[in-house]
C-alpha cells in the first residue's frame, strides 16, 4: 500500500500552473516557501510536468504508472508460480509409486 501523499493534488497542480505562467521564471526555493511546500517537492513536480509535456527527457507519469503496474503484476505472477511449483512437488510425492507408505 503506497504511503499517503503529503500534499494534495490540487496544490501540486496549482503550483505547477503558477510556475508555468510566471515570466520570468521564479526561484523555486522562494516560490516553495510562499506555497508552504518543500523546495525539492516543487522541483520534482515541475520536472515531472516538463517530462509529461515532452520538454524534458524523462519517463512520463503514464509510463511510470504503467511500469509500476507491470512490476506489481510480475510480482504476483512470480508468487503464483512459486505456489504452483510447491503444489506440483507435493502432489508428485503423493503419487510416486516408489515411495513406501507407512
Amino acid at each position: 500500500m503506497p504511503a499517503p501523499k503529503k500534499y494534495p493534488p490540487e496544490l501540486r497542480q496549482r503550483a505547477v500552473a503558477m510556475y508555468r505562467a510566471a515570466e520570468p521564471k521564479p526561484v523555486i526555493r522562494r516560490m516553495a516557501d510562499d506555497l508552504g511546500v518543500h523546495p525539492e517537492a516543487l522541483r520534482n513536480w515541475i520536472r515531472q510536468d516538463q517530462a509529461d509535456h515532452g520538454e524534458r527527457e524523462a519517463a512520463t507519469t503514464a509510463e511510470k504508472e504503467e511500469l509500476a503496474a507491470l512490476r506489481r503484476e510480475n510480482r504476483e505472477l512470480r508468487r503464483a508460480n512459486e505456489i504452483l511449483k510447491a503444489a506440483s512437488a507435493f502432489f508428485a510425492r503423493e503419487l510416486d509409486p516408489t515411495l513406501r507408505r507407512s
